[in-house]
């Protein structure tokens, strides 16, 4: 049975799984992205990032991604530390910005899946 202090443990992918994990939901290979981005990003760079060895790649090879990806350049300099994150929010204030799983190109399935999912949390939550 996990404690209470376990249950509030919050995963933070940092910003080499994050970038994998895109690469990966847009089938793309280390390669491809090479190539795409005309060598502006090595394969073996962005290995290097996404197993975390390079934790604040440079601006340009984060626009460079950002573009190829189609995902937000600013949460990537966020990430990588280049930017200070964006102010906190009030107790129950709505953050207004995109689902976690947005830049993933989820089936209808997978979408109902996570929705059911936060529904269980959200009612696992209130109950304890």
């Amino acid at each position: 049975m996990a404690t209470d202090a376990t249950e509030k443990i919050a995963v933070k992918l940092t910003l080499g799984q994050y970038l994998s994990s895109i690469r990966r939901d847009r089938k793309m290979t280390l390669r491809q992205v090479e190539q795409i981005t005309d060598k502006e990003v090595s394969n073996a760079y962005l290995s290097q990032i996404e197993n975390d060895k390079i934790k604040q790649p440079s601006p340009n090879v984060l626009y460079a991604l950002a573009e190829i990806y189609k995902i937000d350049y600013e949460k990537l300099m966020e990430m990588a530390g280049h930017i200070a994150p964006a102010k906190g929010r009030a107790e129950g204030q709505r953050h207004g910005r995109l689902a976690t799983f947005a830049e993933h190109s989820l089936t209808p399935e997978e979408e109902a899946e996570l929705i059911d999912y936060l529904n269980w949390m959200r009612i696992r939550k209130t109950q304890s």
